[in-house]
């Protein structure tokens, strides 16, 4: 998985990055001073391997991973190629969700660019650009479909899906929001690549009185709740400046420098939290002797798909998966005393894959 971390400059994005992945990305007082987009690789929190590995005597434990990309600043005009805009918005689409950090605290001795704190006006100055992004390709496709109409049936119908769509975005909406009608016709519009359809998940980026709360205090936070409740979007409050403190603790510091915080998760656990969440994603998990490991898969896949996780020929040859629950397993103790309780089941292909299965996949190729 891909997250894009996007915001105008000054508003803690490139903080957090550096917060959440320790990567060291430049961060200064300034307009761009992301210029090259930064990339972390940072591990799924996921206490379940640990106690898996204990349980195994695992060698090794591979979690799930999440790649962030720390994308630069953004200004009114990036769709015109203002700022750094054509690459933020080249960037940005090669993520599977954007992460939209905003700045929801005031400090005098922290410029903005437009002047003024308003969360939802520096939402929407991103937004417009990503429409207006949106349009340029649209425009380039239907002049392409157009020609094609006229003796083609099916053209005829996706010019009129493609009018439908760019009418959607002319009024300020975005394509996430746009319905097409039947399964089909959304799956075609999915593979315009558009970036006004990947989901998002705003990150109120508060300062240290309103974490404890949750921002239940922060009136703009609360606009931001708002706004993201309209259009299906996530919303997690976070200080990028607490995550840049606790990024420097040890590990057994930093549950206690949480709880003196009033907060009873890091700023890595919202996102990715929120991320599985608005992407509908879950992990099941394989252990032995020689690693325990998580793997991360859209929640309703099927056991041949998710073995073909794992490789290819698993999926192929797929004959049956050996599934426990997580749970069940570290309760008995052993897979042996699972067996013994008749809690090991054997699913064939048609089975449902569920968050937090242990699996071993059997097949043949």
């Amino acid at each position: 998985m891909k997250l894009g971390i996007v915001g105008l400059p000054n508003v803690g994005k490139s903080t957090l990055f550096n917060a959440i992945t320790k990567a060291g990305a430049e961060s200064a007082n300034y307009p761009f001073c992301t210029i090259e987009p930064n990339v972390g690789v940072v591990a799924v929190p996921d206490e379940r391997l640990q106690k898996l590995g204990a349980l195994y005597n695992s060698q090794k434990i591979v979690p799930a991973v999440i790649q962030f990309v720390d994308i630069a600043g953004l200004v009114k005009g990036a769709s015109k190629g203002e700022g750094l805009g054509n690459q933020f918005l080249s960037n940005i689409r090669e993520t599977d969700a954007i992460v939209h950090v905003v700045r929801c605290f005031d400090d005098s001795n922290i410029v903005h660019v437009d002047g003024s704190v308003d969360p939802l006006r520096d939402i929407e100055t991103i937004n417009l650009e990503l429409i207006f992004s949106d349009l340029d390709l649209l425009d380039r496709r239907l002049a392409k479909t157009k020609k094609l109409a006229n003796n083609d049936k099916d053209a005829k119908a996706e010019y009129e899906l493609l009018t439908a769509l760019h009418d959607h975005l002319e009024e300020n909406k975005l394509a996430i929001t746009f319905d097409a009608g039947d399964d089909d016709k959304n799956a075609f519009i999915d593979t315009l690549d558009l970036l006004t359809r990947k989901p998002v998940i705003y990150a109120a980026n508060v300062d240290e009185d309103s974490v404890a709360d949750d921002g239940a205090s922060n009136a703009y936070v609360q606009k931001v709740r708002e706004y993201a409740a309209e259009s299906g979007s996530g919303v997690f409050v976070i200080s990028a400046q607490i995550e840049e403190e606790i990024s420097e603790l040890e590990e057994d510091e930093k549950a206690e420098y949480l709880e003196s915080l009033g907060m009873s998760e890091s700023g890595l656990d919202k996102i990715v939290r929120a991320s599985y969440d608005l992407l509908g994603l879950i992990s099941f998990l394989t252990a032995g002797e020689d690693e325990c490991r998580a793997w991360t898969i859209k929640k309703g896949t099927k056991a041949p798909q998710a073995a073909g996780k794992i490789h290819t020929d698993f999926e192929r040859g797929f004959i049956k998966a050996e599934v426990i629950n997580y749970q069940d397993l570290l309760d008995c103790g052993s897979i042996a005393a699972a067996r013994e309780k008749g809690l090991v089941r054997m699913e064939g292909k048609d089975y449902v894959m569920q968050d937090g299965d242990v699996v071993e996949f059997r097949f043949n190729v």
